[in-house]
């Protein structure tokens, strides 16, 4: 695997790539690899001739008093991860390589729609780091295709429209939820989760499959259904940020003859701000 911290040296390694038209994936994460992430990358590998995977805690898309400083740094361990499924290049720039007129002069890219519900409401301006650095990353890397995990399926959805919106030569994939046997899904931040609370914290993922299957049963008060949920959520000792019902494709809130729903929730732990999604399609 070639590892790149500079934009100039991927670049000239990647025309050579596409030179001999290969088919180029990108895999872009804030380390800290777990086997989601690894899946992601197997997912470019399978429809694509060369993978790219970037590594980059992006301090635009963290507000205050959030865990920037803390989000943990494994560039060792996560490069071999890497090299272990067969990823081809790794770019882990510094924060001067990617913003280098600083972050208070940075152009940004703003989605107006899906951005300010959801875990955008709890955290303004995240999406907006989020577009931002994601376009200058796919202005750099210049991938075929990109995958990104389900389990951030607001973010995914806020992508999808950013590369429609500005026409983009990318194409989005989603990569499955991996999950513990409990339920809980992977993420990085999981290792912030106290000892004590981890037998509980599947809680958010049961609590979102109950209603998945109170609808599937023909119960059409979402209203109703996300508050029973994040009450069962309450009584398992966590603060609920958000249980909501919404339309897959637009996240406004489902309504009764939606064919395709998706169930979003976010919880706090101690330690910890969980988000989980399950996703439905109902008979017509």
């Amino acid at each position: 695997m070639h590892v790149f911290h500079q934009i100039h040296s991927l670049r000239e390694a990647l025309a050579e790539e596409r030179r001999q038209g290969k088919r180029i994936g990108f895999v872009p994460t804030m380390g800290n690899l777990h086997s989601a992430h690894l899946a992601l990358v197997e997912r470019a590998r399978e429809e694509c001739d060369c993978v790219v995977t970037s590594i980059f805690v992006n301090p635009l898309q963290f507000g205050l008093n959030e865990d920037w400083d803390k989000y943990p740094r494994t560039l060792a361990a996560d490069t071999a991860k890497l090299e272990s499924v067969d990823c081809d290049y790794l770019f882990c720039p510094d924060e001067k390589e990617i913003y280098p007129n600083g972050m208070a002069e940075q152009t940004r890219v703003i989605v107006p729609s899906m951005t300010d519900v959801l875990c955008g409401a709890s955290r303004p301006g995240h999406f907006e780091g989020v577009t931002t650095v994601v376009t200058k990353l796919f202005n750099i890397v210049q991938p075929d295709m990109a995958v990104f995990g389900a389990k951030d399926f607001q973010q995914l959805a806020v992508i999808r429209r950013m590369v429609e919106d500005l026409c983009l030569p990318v194409e989005i994939r989603a990569g499955d939820i991996v999950r513990e046997p409990d339920g809980l899904a992977l993420s990085s931040r999981n290792s912030f989760i106290g000892d004590d609370e981890r037998p509980a914290v599947s809680q958010l993922y049961r609590s979102l499959c109950w209603i998945r299957d109170e609808i599937q049963a023909g119960h059409r008060d979402f209203l109703g259904l996300a508050n029973q949920a994040a009450e069962q959520i309450r009584e398992a000792g966590f603060r609920v940020d958000y249980v909501s019902v919404c339309n897959s494709h637009t996240l406004e809130p489902a309504a009764h003859d939606d064919a395709e729903i998706t169930i979003l929730g976010a919880m706090y732990t101690r330690g910890a701000r969980l988000i989980d999604n399950v996703s439905l399609v109902l008979d017509a």
